[in-house]
């Protein structure tokens, strides 16, 4: 190994460690700009790649930039608040319907958002709706622990509910549209079949019941959310608060659409993503009379500072050579065959994934793939596979995605304390489970539509 190389692997290493301690609550944003300014000062990473570095992380940052301002906007409108009583009225009382409907939840708003964006919605919902049923803390981690997973893994089948699926799609050349064609199928039945064990394993400890008395919170959450409104929103009723809050969500629905008709018509799908935002923005600014700049405040645009110095990394191990030792090491199964591929590919980015997050690990998979000179479908579908490895095989423990440190990250500031113990308990099981499932049924429909 060069002396080059050592020391970019060392940077990164190191980089990596100090997001994982966070120490003093600092954001990981931080020490990933360091490393990534040591990179460049090393001169591993020339202006040339800075540029091209911007040019693919350009246009995939601004859409997710602009869906999480989608999320905050919801939040203006006590869209959590309302979720919360939806939920807390539709389970009647069932700690087991309880479980079904906040996993739904939680896919849906990964596919109407994205990991981190759905993370930034469900995990407060589920804190408020928790708390106001007054669940002790034990009955309470069932139902965050496995929300967590299903909204971070719920990422896979549509390639726009992740920034560092959107920013591999520009390198394998591939579209939204096919990603989802490809994806959507065995994705989402990996999904399914995850949340099944995931209810198998954690039924024991969930509440058969739900306090009577606090079935019907609505007009709690309501009353209180609204009465701090400043605005002119005038909600009156259960119906009629319902069928506003549809409306948004409709609204979002179809902007999600939309950018799959811009990829399959070549049109850069930020430019709809930001149209959405800004007229949700001149929405809220109507009906609320909220000054728009208040998003510049709660949008956390230290996931862009993070995506790029991430990527300047990845450059610079890239350069220093460590994709080429994984081709060499890589490429002698790749070629033994597609579901031997996958299989490796998939593994490989997941192992990477939990030690190094998943960002770096599908850049380096994904660079190493693009080596091997292979033919556009197998070249698409071991990609796939290396995306199954990135948004579900790195949930196998909580450090393992940027969603999970922010998930992590919100409970602490609600003083919920959620040990390895209990997490591991919960992914130990299903994680590897569902990631060998999923990469099965991706080879399967691949060679059943695709072949």
């Amino acid at each position: 190994m060069s002396l080059e190389i050592g020391l970019t692997i060392l940077v990164f290493i190191m980089t990596m460690f100090v997001i994982f301690l966070r120490p003093g609550g600092i954001n990981e944003a931080w020490p990933a700009s360091v490393g990534a300014g040591i990179i460049l000062l090393m001169g591993i990473v020339s202006h040339e790649d800075v540029m091209d570095i911007i040019h693919k992380i350009g246009g995939a940052s601004v859409t997710i930039m602009a869906t999480i301002v989608m999320a905050v906007i919801l939040e203006s409108f006590g869209f959590f608040h309302w979720a919360a009583a939806r939920l807390a009225n539709l389970a009647r009382g069932s700690g087991y319907r309880l479980y079904w409907y906040i996993q739904l939840l939680c896919f849906l708003m990964t596919l109407l958002f994205n990991n981190d964006g759905s993370i930034l919605i469900t995990t407060p919902i589920l804190i408020l709706l928790l708390k106001n049923l007054r669940l002790k803390l034990h009955e309470q981690l069932p139902y965050l622990l496995s929300g967590a997973l299903i909204a971070t893994a719920s990422s896979a089948p549509i390639g726009v509910s992740n920034i560092v699926n959107l920013i591999a799609l520009k390198i394998v050349h591939m579209t939204l549209y096919m990603h989802t064609a490809m994806m959507f199928v065995p994705g989402t039945l990996g999904l399914l079949f995850m949340s099944y064990l995931m209810f198998v394993v954690v039924k024991k400890k969930l509440p058969k019941t739900l306090p009577a008395s606090l079935y019907d919170v609505e007009e709690t959450f309501f009353s209180e959310k609204f009465h701090l409104l400043k605005g002119t929103l005038s909600v009156e009723t259960k119906n009629q608060r319902t069928k506003f809050m549809l409306r948004l969500l409709l609204f979002v629905f179809v902007i999600r659409c939309l950018l799959f008709v811009a990829s399959y018509l070549s049109i850069p799908i930020e430019i709809v993503a930001v149209l959405g935002s800004l007229i949700l923005l001149a929405w809220r600014w109507y009906h609320l009379r909220t000054n728009p700049l208040d998003i510049l405040k709660k949008t956390p645009w230290h996931i862009l500072i993070f995506a790029f110095s991430m990527y300047v990394m990845i450059y610079g191990l890239h350069n220093a050579g460590l994709t080429a030792m994984l081709v060499k090491a890589c490429e002698p199964i790749v070629n033994q065959g597609l579901l031997q591929a996958s299989f490796m590919m998939g593994g490989l980015v997941s192992i990477l994934s939990n030690f190094f997050n998943n960002h770096p690990a599908l850049m380096i998979g994904t660079i190493t793939l693009t080596e091997m000179g292979l033919d556009p479908i197998t070249l698409k579908t071991i990609y796939l596979a290396n995306i199954i490895g990135s948004d579900m095989g790195s949930l196998l423990l909580p450090i393992g995605t940027l969603a999970s440190l922010i998930w992590i990250d919100i409970l602490r500031k609600n003083k919920i304390k959620v040990t390895w113990k209990d997490y591991l308990s919960l992914s130990l099981i299903v994680i590897p489970l569902t990631t060998i499932v999923t990469l099965f049924l991706l080879f399967y429909w691949v060679q059943m539509v695709f072949a």
